[in-house]
């Protein structure tokens, strides 16, 4: 029995680190499609920039809502953290804020398997 909390447990930390490194890499791809992409398409009229960058945010994207809901339990978030964790993806630099208390988590859950 006590392995296969070990396992869930073991499981619960890859998800965690996994969600962290989605959410910066789409907090990244939001930047870079908002200051790069679209000004290279608007102003100097080169569309691929919006093309690429935005595939790759909306993949990340999707991502980021997936393991939002894998991470609830992990979290303990109830409904309005899990609200406030789906909303920061919408503000440029939101995923750089949540990654403050996804980090402390993370920490957490490290220091129960010592």
């Amino acid at each position: 029995m006590a392995d296969l909390k070990l396992v869930s447990h073991l499981h619960s930390m890859k998800t965690l680190k996994l969600f962290r490194k989605i959410a910066l890499a789409e907090g990244i791809s939001f930047l870079l499609l908002l200051l790069i992409a679209m000004p290279l398409k608007y102003y100097f009229g080169i569309p691929l920039a919006v093309k690429l960058v935005g595939w790759a945010h909306g993949v990340l994207f999707i991502a980021y809502i997936l393991l939002t809901f894998s991470a609830i339990s992990i979290m303990k978030w109830n409904w309005f953290n899990t609200l406030v964790a789906l909303a920061v993806s919408l503000i440029p630099v939101g995923t750089f804020w949540l990654d403050k208390s996804l980090k402390k988590r993370e920490l957490e859950l490290a220091s129960q398997v010592e």
